[in-house]
């Protein structure tokens, strides 16, 4: 194996230019298989029974008349499953979530709890028995209210430290001349990615292998393997088509039960997820509650910031929505102040949702810098480029390139800004208040260790294995742009062969860190290939393979603050009779690296910034007070942005070069979501004179703030 250490090799211009998806023929012909679609001889299909209450205990599963329906195999639950393995540290340095340790104790810790699985010979018998399957419960009092004033919140280290601190913030406050405090909320959020999760287990010689749609093979079978005592080499996940999973599909119930049932039956064993049950089994973005204090002198300079962000977490799994995490990056202040709270109740384990933290935090973060330069009576553009920091605010280490002001005045020009009148609720067309808006973006542009072989094929063509996951943002066809590249050949004679555990270790589809961290493989062992390679050779019939580890690379990599950055700005219209607040336009313009493939590119940032939209206008899952579920857990009661709702939206990209990265990708999966929200609610505030904290904005909020005209 070679240890990948140079630079980019020399493009043949592949990568940089617009390309359609490699697979998108198959896709729209249906010749793509998901994982709920492969068939399977003897597949059996099991169904989960949720509990209905929101706390307390199982008294007992009345299985004898279940098993006597037609079809009907076994019924797992807590007497009766497979004991797991739960005392580690995964592969992502995290002990695993109990909440896919199913049907190991007798405990409910909320409503929407697996108790059970019913497996059957077809999905219909397996549904009719686990809705007939009788569960006695014992209830207890459960508590979901998340409130500012909970006095059993504490902070918490996730993935950052959960307090930083430095300055006499209250001095700095005191001593300011122009001061914001306000608080702001943001609701229970969920993925609905279109492909439900799904997942197949069968044992094969020995081997148990799991067709999966998830964002990690090797993740997920890290974690099944340490789960069942398995050894790693006994152990194979593939996911060769994923539906979308913005965060939700990594190691689930439905996973686990899978593997139980058929390890229980020896033959294979189907769970596919309802969109109701996704509610409650796949993960959610945590409701917050955020105050934030600005203290700005006379000239709109920060003296302090102080961004305090509470969130939930479940009663059994300790995750923290880490929304004050952006404060820490954007702006600098004399004494600065963040933090990330939870309090624990009883309901569902949050997780990683598109944008986690920066999605929530920066609407917080970026509308309190819009309500500071009203006071300040600065344009909004004008305040963030005057506490531009000169080095990592928190950190204090140096910018890996920061091009957020070219992002801004760029996309000023772009989108008129200049003819902007300064003073709210002034432009009206008819019935419609106008008013635009802006606010600035970032993400952490990461990278994990992974590995990857290529492979120069006996009829001239190259084969790229590696272990990664395309969840629609077009990583394959990333991926032999890349791969072409390096090589110095044209894309078509590259295939790229993905999703798969056996290919070896390699990081996870998230933290937009997928495409950087497999492109940095993939060109280490192109590269070392094409050195190999003798002009006008021949290579034997089983090809001539090359092997990269990218670990000791991206560990010697300097260590500066890597983001990537954007400039959001927003057109809406509200209705004065109605409350009705539609965007009309809405221009995004990012710096974020080395651009790969323009044409999915710009669909990954227009479609962060459509989910921006649907954040701000539309998506609010509300809690049930006496069952502690959910109002209309579907995409019928939960209401996300249509066609209907997303008007002109446009992405673009400044050039954004980092001359200390080999790679120079920095991640575009998530930055178009951050601060689009915050950029519509100052537009909304531009149109009605009256600011909206509290997301979504819906028509009934509009109407009762009121505002000139409204």
């Amino acid at each position: 194996m070679t240890t990948a250490t140079t630079g980019r090799a020399t493009a043949t211009g592949a990568v940089g230019t617009a390309h359609t998806r490699v697979e998108g023929r198959d896709k729209v012909t249906g010749a793509a298989r998901y994982a709920g679609e492969i068939p399977f001889a003897g597949l059996a299909h099991g169904w989960l029974v949720l509990s209905g209450v929101a706390r307390g205990r199982i008294l007992s599963v009345e299985t004898a008349p279940v098993l006597d329906m037609p079809g009907v195999l076994t019924v797992l639950h807590h007497g009766n499953a497979p004991r797991l393995h739960t005392d580690y540290i995964g592969s992502m340095g995290v002990p695993p979530d109990p909440t896919c340790a199913v049907f190991q104790n007798d405990r409910v810790p909320h409503a929407g709890w697996p108790v059970a699985l019913v497996v059957a010979e077809t999905p219909e018998q397996a549904r009719e028995a686990a809705e007939a399957l009788v569960v006695t419960y014992e209830r207890e009092p459960h508590d979901i209210e998340l409130a500012a004033d909970r006095p059993d919140a504490y902070p918490v280290d996730g993935h950052m430290p959960g307090v930083t601190q430095k300055g006499d913030l209250e001095a700095e406050l005191a001593a300011s001349a122009h001061v914001v405090d306000v608080e702001y909320t943001t609701p229970e959020e969920h993925h609905a990615m279109m492909e439900p999760h799904a997942a197949t287990a069968r044992w094969d010689g020995g081997r148990l292998e799991v067709v999966d749609s998830n964002q990690g093979t090797t993740w997920v079978a890290d974690e099944l393997a340490r789960m069942f005592s398995l050894d790693a080499s006994a152990v194979r996940v593939r996911s060769e088509h994923v539906g979308g999973g913005f965060g939700s599909k990594g190691i689930r119930a439905h996973q686990v039960s899978a593997v139980m049932a058929a390890t229980v039956l020896r033959r294979p064993v189907r769970v596919v997820l309802t969109r109701r049950q996704m509610f409650s089994l796949t993960g959610y973005r945590s409701p917050t509650t955020q105050r934030v204090r600005l203290g700005a002198g006379p000239d709109g300079r920060l003296r302090a910031l102080d961004h305090r962000s509470l969130s939930r977490t479940s009663t059994i799994w300790e995750f923290v929505e880490p929304s004050a995490g952006v404060a820490r990056v954007m702006y600098d202040a004399d004494a600065h102040r963040t933090a990330n709270e939870v309090v624990r109740l009883d309901v569902p384990s949050p997780t990683w949702m598109r944008g986690p933290g920066e999605a929530p935090g920066s609407f917080a973060l970026e509308a309190a810098l819009d309500e500071l330069a009203e006071r300040c009576g600065l344009d909004p553009i004008e305040l963030r480029l005057r506490n531009e920091p000169e080095v990592g605010p928190v950190s204090g280490l140096p910018f890996a390139g920061r091009n957020l002001a070219a992002c801004f005045r760029e996309g000023a020009r772009r989108f008129g800004w200049a003819d902007r009148d300064p003073r709210p609720g002034v432009r009206r067309e008819g019935r419609w208040l106008l008013g635009t808006g802006t606010a600035a973006a970032s993400f952490p542009a990461g990278a994990l260790p992974s590995t990857a072989a290529v492979t120069a094929e006996a009829d001239g063509t190259f084969t790229v294995r590696i272990a990664a996951a395309d969840i629609g943002t077009g990583a394959r066809t990333a991926l032999t742009l890349v791969a072409a590249d390096a090589l110095g050949v044209a894309p078509g004679r590259v295939r790229v062969r993905i999703g798969d555990s056996d290919f070896g270790p390699a990081g996870i589809a998230g933290g937009s860190m997928g495409t950087r961290s497999w492109s940095w493989a993939v060109t280490a062992a192109a590269e070392e290939l094409r050195d190999r390679l003798v002009p006008s050779g021949t290579v034997p019939p089983e090809g001539i393979t090359v092997r990269s580890d990218t670990t000791a690379a991206i560990g010697a990599l300097a260590q500066k603050e890597r983001h990537s950055y954007g400039a959001q700005f927003a057109e809406v219209a509200v209705d004065v009779t109605t409350g009705e607040v539609r965007v009309r336009r809405m221009l995004g313009i990012f710096a974020a690296g080395r651009i790969v493939n323009p044409l999915t590119a710009r669909g990954q940032l227009t479609g962060g910034m459509v989910w921006g939209i649907s954040m701000a206008l539309h998506e609010e899952a509300v809690r049930d007070r006496a069952s502690g579920g959910l109002y209309g857990p579907d995409l019928a009661g939960y209401h996300v942005a249509t066609h209907a709702d997303v008007p002109l939206v446009e992405a673009d990209w400044v050039d954004d070069p980092d001359p200390d990265d080999p790679v120079g990708i920095k991640g575009i999966g998530e930055v178009g979501i951050v601060g689009a929200a915050a950029a519509v609610a100052n537009a909304v505030w531009h149109a009605t004179g009256v600011r909206h904290r509290h997301l979504p904005i819906r028509p009934d909020r509009v109407l009762e703030a009121g505002g000139p005209g409204v």
